[in-house]
């Protein structure tokens, strides 16, 4: 198994993640702060999650051909779902107390959202962060299907030509990657949780 897979691989989850993030928490906090808005954000991010990942991606390849960003796109899409819930409901059951005693101190509504009320839910939002890595790791695999490469490519070929060696190294690669990020982001959910 080549180490130019590993890397790939770890490249359309790093940046499929960190735009599943930036989006994630806009939505998140677009749909708390709209009512109207709410049910079609959540909605949408619900349905999505609904897709199988092939049919997903190949959609998606009709616009951007079979290239990594077809697999960014489609892994950034497929993740959504735990960050804007984890939002949505992280914001939600903030204590009220909280709230009216920001307002009491004259904050407005963006000072209360930015001061106050994202750093109190972070927590919870972390780990729909924690989620949706540890899930990308695992469907980056379906990017090989449409040209994305990384671990999914070796996977493929070792099952073709019945390379059970380079198919258990690939295999236990991929799961070495999940649980290292999964301890590792756990015990940064705790810390924070702890604070």
């Amino acid at each position: 198994m080549e180490m130019r897979y590993v890397w790939q691989h770890l490249y359309l989850v790093a940046v499929s993640c960190a735009l599943t993030t930036v989006l994630g928490l806009v939505l998140g906090v677009f749909a708390y702060l709209s009512k109207s808005a709410r049910a079609v954000i959540l909605w949408t991010v619900d349905l999505l999650q609904t897709v199988p990942v092939l049919a997903l991606l190949g959609i998606i390849m009709l616009v951007f051909g079979a290239t990594g960003t077809t697999v960014i796109v489609g892994i950034m899409l497929y993740s959504l779902l735990p960050i804007v819930r984890n939002t949505y409901v992280g914001l939600s059951n903030i204590d009220p107390g909280i709230k009216e005693a920001a307002k009491g101190m004259g904050m407005t509504k963006l000072q209360r959202l930015v001061k106050v009320e994202l750093p109190s839910s972070f927590p919870i939002v972390f780990a729909g962060i924690r989620i949706a890595v540890v899930t990308s790791i695992g469907t980056a695999v379906f990017g090989a299907v449409v040209g994305g490469g990384g671990l999914g490519s070796t996977i493929n070929r070792a099952i073709l030509i019945q390379d059970m060696p380079t198919l258990m190294e690939a295999t236990f690669t991929l799961m070495a990657m999940a649980i290292i990020f999964d301890f590792g982001m756990g015990y940064i959910e705790k810390r924070l949780k702890s604070r």
